[in-house]
């Protein structure tokens, strides 16, 4: 029993702070600042269940998958940059032409919780290397249950976090968000471009 619960504890901490789910928050606020409460809270439960099950993926056949494609951490660390540099650059350049007639129309049709939030945002290239680092070939089953209840728990984490974007809409009001979603877009943007560079950096020193 007590493995079980070093397995929980040594994979909550160590994807935690990769994953950082408080960080999440105001990326979720500005992505979702056109959408009902309703809409919110069920993209933010969407979004912790694709950490979970992107993260527990990568953990059993991470290593597997990115072999068997020929992929590395330096790759998809790049191929995160783009994604995130795309989601960034609309919310900078984004103008507010949305009539009310068209935004029930919008929010059927933007799915955040996969991409961006989810993949690469939240259980990005770190976190996918943390969970594929987690694994141990040939293991106990006690120490696979431990692992998966630690990403369940981070997984769950994200999911509070992203709640807590509710009230802050409620405070920030309509202004707030178009303010703060130029701000997250500038440093979003910041972070896509970081990605791309150590994903080269990685990439270079493989090849190399």
């Amino acid at each position: 029993m007590e493995s079980f619960f070093s397995a929980v504890a040594l994979a909550f901490v160590t994807l935690f702070p990769i994953v950082d789910p408080p960080g999440a928050v105001p990326v979720f606020c500005t992505l979702t600042a056109d959408s009902t409460v309703a809409v919110r809270r069920k993209t933010a439960l969407k979004t912790a269940l694709n950490v979970f099950i992107i993260l527990l993926v990568f953990y059993f056949v991470g290593e597997f998958i990115l072999e068997f494609f020929g992929i590395s951490l330096g790759v998809m660390k790049i191929a995160g940059g783009v994604v995130v540099a795309h989601t960034a650059w609309d919310m900078l350049t984004s103008k507010d032409k949305i009539q009310s007639a068209d935004e029930k129309e919008m929010q059927s049709k933007e799915d955040i919780s996969f991409t961006p939030m989810a993949l690469p945002l939240l259980s990005g290239p770190g976190a996918i290397g943390a969970a594929i680092g987690l694994s141990i070939p040939g293991t106990q089953i006690i120490y696979t249950l431990g692992i998966s209840t630690g990403v369940f728990l981070t997984a769950v984490a994200v999911y509070i976090a992203l709640m807590l974007s509710i009230p802050i809409l409620r405070i920030l009001g309509k202004a707030g968000i178009d303010i703060l979603k130029r701000i997250m877009g500038f440093f979003i943007l910041a972070i896509a471009v970081q990605l791309v560079v150590s994903g080269i950096i990685m990439a270079f020193k493989l090849q190399f």
